[in-house]
């Protein structure tokens, strides 16, 4: 149950915010979509994580999904109707407001369940993840004529080998729990439905440290890797000039338009 506005917590249809033992559970609820991601979940997932980095009884934020998906990604259906899928207000942010949203806490990714393509970029941009032994990650964007443009191309192949990188962002494969725990993805894989559980017990452990020993260590280590993990703004340059020239294209339109008459894409290389 979701805490109420007098113990740090809300919840919202698409978002729920809950604090426990100075954890935040930020939950993306939108089942029936497999929690993809539509503009107002961005708006309330970037202004859960906002809310849980100004709060000074928050000391670790955890990440999950509602039912049996993490995050299934952008929702194709929205940008295949022409709409908008970020926070207008905080662009800045980016996709589900969350992959440029860098705060001073800790923040674990709880994959519960399916995570392809956006819900991989949200754990590449996480500082800890744990997964459930049934989910999968991966880059599965150029099978819709897009790119992994929230940050996966940015951050896969500088969290694990180069040619291993190349291979999930340019076949759109997906990765195994056991795969992406033997890549270093993710720190822990979860027995089937407890992957929340195994975040928590995670953050609980981070939490219990000297809250700025924390942050500081936390960082350190991202001021001093910035280019080396994603986080740079030339490389997030380098991400949007391929945005321009992708996202425009007859394939892009195509690609989505193909997924939601559930049917095989007809490339033009456009």
């Amino acid at each position: 149950m979701a805490a109420s506005e007098t113990d740090s917590g809300h919840s919202s249809s698409v978002v729920e915010y809950e604090v426990r033992e100075h954890i935040a559970i930020i939950t993306l609820n939108r089942p029936e979509a497999m929690n993809a991601v539509n503009s107002a979940l961005s708006v309330a997932a970037g202004a859960a994580l906002e809310k849980a980095a100004l709060d000074p009884e928050v000391r670790v934020v955890v990440i999950t999904g509602a039912g049996r998906a993490f995050c299934a990604g952008a929702d194709l259906k929205e940008i295949a109707a022409g709409r908008r899928i970020d926070d207008p207000d905080h662009r800045e942010w980016d996709f589900a407001g969350i992959v440029r949203h860098h705060i001073p806490k800790p923040v674990i990714a709880a994959v519960n369940g399916f995570a392809l393509g956006g819900g991989t970029e949200i754990v590449l941009a996480a500082d800890l993840a744990v997964i459930d032994e049934e989910a999968s990650v991966g880059l599965p964007e150029v099978r819709r004529g897009l790119i992994a443009a929230a940050g996966g191309l940015l951050r896969i192949h500088r969290q694990i080998p180069q040619k291993v990188a190349a291979e999930i962002a340019l076949t759109g494969r997906p990765v195994s729990a056991a795969r992406a725990y033997e890549l270093g993805l993710v720190n822990a894989v979860a027995p089937s439905g407890t992957a929340l559980a195994v975040a928590l017990d995670l953050a609980a452990e981070v939490a219990a440290n000297a809250p700025l020993a924390v942050s500081e260590s936390k960082r350190v280590m991202h001021e001093t890797a910035k280019a080396q993990r994603g986080w740079d703004d030339e490389s997030w340059k380098i991400n949007y000039s391929a945005i321009r020239t992708v996202f425009t294209s007859d394939d892009a339109k195509e690609g989505p338009r193909a997924f939601a008459e559930k049917r095989a894409p007809k490339w033009t290389g456009r």
